[in-house]
């Protein structure tokens, strides 16, 4: 669990702290209660800790004993993975006009698969200029054309938007399902390749069955009627 830990630009720590009594928070979270600091920071030398400060403005202050160093280092990296996860998923946007050819819509809306793929939310719009305002059907049928294509790996918001001479489309990626387990097979049996007929022709196919461990497989022609 996480020590809350003032975010200043300096953290009282060991002799800087100057109130000569404070509550002390063991290194394993228990509470030692009231003492005097000289008390309180030998504690700490002994277990080759420091006695940190983690909330001045109570009276007594109240201070843990804690490796200082190494919580720096894990509050700054707990800093970096949030600020990477927060990066991580980003709104990508992709423009394309109501006369786009065959070729310039296949690649953007590859581009934009890529980006779901990756986790991205992404904005399709078409933008109108001058006249093309009077056919905004063509943006529309741009717009329905890739949420069909992309479905597979986005799920779209309800509706196409206009938003003055941009009509968008946003589209949310979806969550990977997890791919379901193969059935096990019993303790006791093994998996044999059987060839069995599935057709009147007498074709056979290969197929995999769990044959008690230790008996024969039984040849193709020995098989009893049922």
């Amino acid at each position: 669990m996480p020590i809350a830990v003032p975010r200043q630009q300096s953290v009282r720590t060991n002799r800087r702290i100057r109130f000569p009594q404070v509550r002390v928070i063991g290194s394993d979270g228990s509470q030692l209660g009231i003492m005097a600091t000289r008390d309180a920071l030998k504690l700490a030398e002994e277990q080759g800790l420091d006695l940190v400060e983690i909330s001045p403005e109570a009276r007594p202050p109240v201070c843990r004993i804690l490796d200082h160093g190494k919580h720096l280092y894990e509050e700054s990296k707990n800093a970096r993975k949030a600020k990477k996860r927060q990066q991580s998923s980003q709104l990508k946007e992709m423009r394309f006009r109501p006369k786009i050819d065959e070729h310039d819509i296949r690649f953007k809306t590859e581009r934009l698969r890529e980006f779901l793929l990756e986790g991205h939310k992404v904005r399709a719009y078409v933008e109108f200029r001058g006249r093309e305002m009077t056919h905004t059907e063509f943006g529309y049928r741009i717009l329905e054309r890739i949420k069909a294509q992309l479905a597979e790996v986005g799920q779209p918001e309800p509706s196409v938007r206009m938003e003055g001479r941009h009509m968008s489309l946003i589209i949310n990626p979806k969550r990977t399902t997890a791919k379901p387990k193969p059935e096990a097979i019993p303790a006791g049996r093994t998996e044999s390749v059987l060839a069995v007929p599935v057709s009147e022709s007498g074709a056979t196919d290969t197929v995999a069955v769990g044959v008690p461990s230790g008996q024969p497989v039984p040849d193709e022609g020995s098989a009893q009627p049922a």
